[in-house]
């Protein structure tokens, strides 16, 4: 009997010790998942010890903390209220819920219709019949500012597009829409274009939208849409070549008044694409920044090293006050499409500093190098920054946005494109209907740096709300009958022939020859 009682006093001993035990340890463990370090410290240090600062965790330089509160239901709902009440045909800068967006909305029935981003070359195509009959359906187009809504990317991987999502999520119609936006990668079929099949606020899950170059045109992301969510293009070389993309240097300052001391110049490394340019000029508004001269195109490679800015030359009268006259900008930051910027900040010199130094300090000449660290020697360029205190630095009155533009069929752009890209001798070109548009010589400068100024001026004339009749006028006027019959051949086919107005008066002479 005694032996008994003593085979069982261990497991006695078990229950009685080890499930108190056991569930000490399992309550700590929850107090570890659940309840922050400090409060965790404050409950378990002893009296004589001081509580420990704890020190957050710096994140990368390219993941700025955000910090913000998580949102509520009726925050959310508002946030996607606003993001679908139609424009009027605006299109609309504004930070909601932490995120700075670009958006445009409307409704759309039946007949359809065509939603562009003002200057940021992104549209949305909903093709008639896409809605049924009786039915409207709002829509909306929006381009994300938000630079960590972008996918992770590894560095192989470089961004060579915007974040564009269509609203509202998960929408599908009776027939594909097309969405486009630009990309600046320098070999289409390297591009690849993904998709988060996710909301705006919830955590994008990105995944590649089939095989890379099926999407892309020479600098165009087409794609046709089952439904609506988010969109963006990856460079992606593949195993052997080397990744490329186009850059646009922007340079920004304030203007250079009379007496100022110091004039600070930004110079940012832009994906070539109208939105990152946009970005930039609503990022240096605050600051009273304004775009110095036409971007300059660089050629930026992912095989090689950080991105260089060599500051060369500095009038009489300036000195630079800088540390040093060459900066870095990290590789992956441009790589990546983090729209990075460096400063040079510039001093006047008194007229004790240097003689006849205030004839000539009114004003300021700089000039700047710029590579990638190792090709020095290679590839370069170039950028010149002149500003005078004489110059006039007066704010254009602000434009009215004009209503939904007209969207050139696809087809007959590329084809148009084509035709207006070659430079020609007379300058009957591209160059020529920019100057019909109402274009000054600097913009038609600016637009010569693009990677194609014929699909740059097609796009500002759509973004004019540009008839295919309006075109075919211009056309005939600038003497250009391959541009016109073409345009006639698509509305003949569409039933909707084009009148001749003014120009065929003109000049009588002038006949459509069908064989061009």
């Amino acid at each position: 009997m005694c032996s008994h009682e003593s085979s069982i006093q261990p497991a006695q001993f078990l229950l009685v010790v080890g499930v108190p035990v056991a569930s000490a340890l399992l309550l700590l463990q929850c107090l570890r998942w659940h309840c922050p370090r400090r409060l965790l410290g404050a409950c378990w240090k002893p009296d004589s010890q001081e509580e420990p600062v704890a020190h957050p965790t710096p994140l990368p330089e390219d993941e700025p903390s955000r910090g913000c509160p998580p949102a509520t239901l009726p925050e959310m709902a508002a946030f996607y209220q606003e993001l679908h009440t139609p424009t009027q045909g605006q299109t609309v800068i504004r930070q909601l819920m932490h995120k700075l967006l670009v958006f445009s909305a409307r409704e759309v029935d039946h007949r359809g219709g065509c939603l562009m981003l003002q200057d940021m070359g992104i549209s949305l195509l909903i093709p008639p019949g896409a809605v049924a009959v009786g039915r409207q359906e709002r829509v909306s187009l929006i381009l994300v500012w938000d630079l960590l809504d972008a996918p992770s990317l590894s560095r192989a991987q470089g961004l060579v597009s915007p974040v564009v999502a269509c609203g509202p999520h998960g929408a599908s119609f009776l027939k594909p829409c097309t969405l486009t936006f630009k990309h600046c990668a320098q070999e289409p079929s390297h591009a690849r274009t993904y998709s988060s099949n996710t909301t705006l606020l919830d955590a994008k899950v990105w995944r590649p939208l089939g095989r890379p170059g099926a999407h892309t045109s020479r600098d165009e992301c087409r794609i046709h849409l089952s439904h609506f969510s988010l969109y963006t293009c990856v460079l992606e070389a593949p195993g052997g070549r080397e990744a490329r993309k186009w850059l646009q240097l922007a340079v920004f300052c304030s203007p250079l008044a009379p007496g100022q001391s110091h004039l600070q110049l930004r110079i940012y490394f832009l994906n070539n694409t109208p939105c990152a340019l946009q970005w930039a000029m609503a990022n240096e508004q605050p600051h009273g920044g304004r775009l110095r001269g036409p971007c300059q195109l660089f050629d930026f490679t992912g095989a090689r090293g950080d991105q260089c800015l060599k500051l060369t030359y500095i009038s009489e009268g300036w000195e630079n006050v800088d540390e040093s006259s060459c900066q870095l900008v990290p590789h992956l930051h441009i790589w990546h499409g983090k729209c990075p910027f460096r400063s040079f900040c510039f001093r006047r010199k008194t007229a004790s500093e240097s003689v006849n130094c205030s004839a000539l300090a009114s004003e300021i000449i700089v000039t700047m190098h710029t590579f990638q660290d190792g090709l020095e020697t290679k590839y370069m360029e170039i950028l010149r920054f002149q500003a005078s205190e004489e110059e006039s630095w007066a704010v254009p009155p602000p434009v009215s946005q004009p209503p939904p533009c007209n969207r050139l069929p696809p087809e007959l752009f590329e084809q148009l494109q084509m035709l207006l890209e070659p430079n020609s001798i007379t300058g009957n070109d591209w160059r020529r209907l920019a100057s019909h548009l109402g274009l000054c010589g600097m913009k038609i400068r600016f637009l010569s740096c693009q990677r194609s100024p014929a699909a740059a001026i097609l796009e500002l004339f759509e973004e004019q709300n540009g008839s295919l009749q309006e075109l075919h006028y211009l056309m005939t006027v600038m003497e250009r009958l391959d541009c016109a019959s073409a345009i006639q051949n698509y509305l003949s086919l569409s039933g909707s022939p084009a009148p001749l107005r003014g120009g065929a008066h003109e000049n009588p002479g002038l006949e459509l020859d069908e064989k061009l």
